[in-house]
């Protein structure tokens, strides 16, 4: 009878600890799942920058050169500016305009976009449709082309707070001085922000273009999780010179790397969470079987 009843508590222990097990490895599961899936769309973005990349490699020049023409003519369209009208004829503008983002194109992606700072390098997509920003970074329309040049200003936009990839989430890290890289079809071109601000969601004048001015904005919601206002941060492009492109290349990171970089402080509490929880087994098997002997 003794021995029967040890082994109805043995087994109630049983299912009581499988039991304590089970949800503590469900709600690690939900702890964890933002943090696995983003990393799992850097993996992706990471792909999809590779896939513009190789694309580009398989263009002539003369496609190139054809395809960046067009692009210039649409981004003067938007100026108004009559000092410029020598460049481009009435019907070269139209047919840009036209033609919007199709001429940088590549596998439907029109560049990529990379931020050292918050460990983020993603693809560019026309327009802004929600289609768009569940997956990239979404070029606004009627803002220039992101291809550089005197009198352009093209504005760069996707979510933040999403809960399976990062996007322009840590983009209220960003700091005045800091560059960031846009790649179309052509060239590598860099930007040094200049300008941090938050403005109303109606609040155009910042976005406009500037006589003389060759900027890229990045803009993206907030607060976060509120998304009342929008945040901007604007860059003026910088020469290309060969201490830039040396951080450039230094602060290039491969996806997996990043999982370190973004989530340490998710893993030093993660880490911290399983040695409590290991520590707690250990005193609990040894309390067990404490009683146990003592019962015997």
């Amino acid at each position: 009878m003794a021995q029967e009843k040890k082994q109805n508590n043995r087994r109630k222990n049983f299912i009581f600890k499988f039991i304590i097990v089970l949800i503590f490895l469900i709600g690690l599961g939900i702890l964890i799942y933002p943090m696995i899936s983003a990393v799992y769309y850097d993996y992706r973005a990471s792909d999809e920058v590779d896939d513009f990349n190789q694309e580009v490699e398989r263009l002539n020049e003369d496609d190139i050169d054809a395809r960046m023409e067009k692009a210039h003519a649409y981004n003067q369209s938007l100026t108004g500016n009559e000092a410029l009208s020598d460049f481009y004829t009435e019907a070269e503008e139209e047919e840009g305009r036209a033609m919007y983002a199709e001429m940088l194109e590549v596998n439907e992606k029109i560049g990529t976009v990379e931020i050292p700072r918050i460990h983020q390098e993603l693809p560019i997509y026309a327009g802004t449709g929600e289609n768009v920003l569940q997956k990239g970074v979404g070029h606004l329309n009627d803002t220039s082309l992101p291809v550089g040049g005197e009198n352009t200003h093209s504005v760069l936009t996707a979510h933040r707070g999403l809960p399976d990839k990062k996007l322009f989430t840590d983009l209220d890290d960003m700091e005045i001085g800091d560059v960031f890289f846009v790649h179309n079809i052509n060239e590598t071109l860099a930007y040094e922000v200049d300008q941090i601000e938050v403005i109303e969601p109606t609040d155009f004048e910042k976005l406009r273009i500037e006589e003389g001015g060759d900027h890229v904005t990045l803009l993206t919601c907030t607060p976060y999780m509120v998304n009342s206002h929008r945040l901007i941060v604007r860059g003026h492009q910088i020469d290309y010179t060969p201490e830039v492109e040396e951080y450039h290349e230094a602060a290039k990171t491969a996806w997996w790397m990043k999982f370190f970089d973004v989530y340490r402080n998710y893993m030093i509490g993660l880490g911290i969470a399983l040695f409590l929880f290991i520590l707690w087994r250990v005193w609990k098997r040894k309390k067990d079987k404490d009683k146990d002997e003592n019962n015997d």
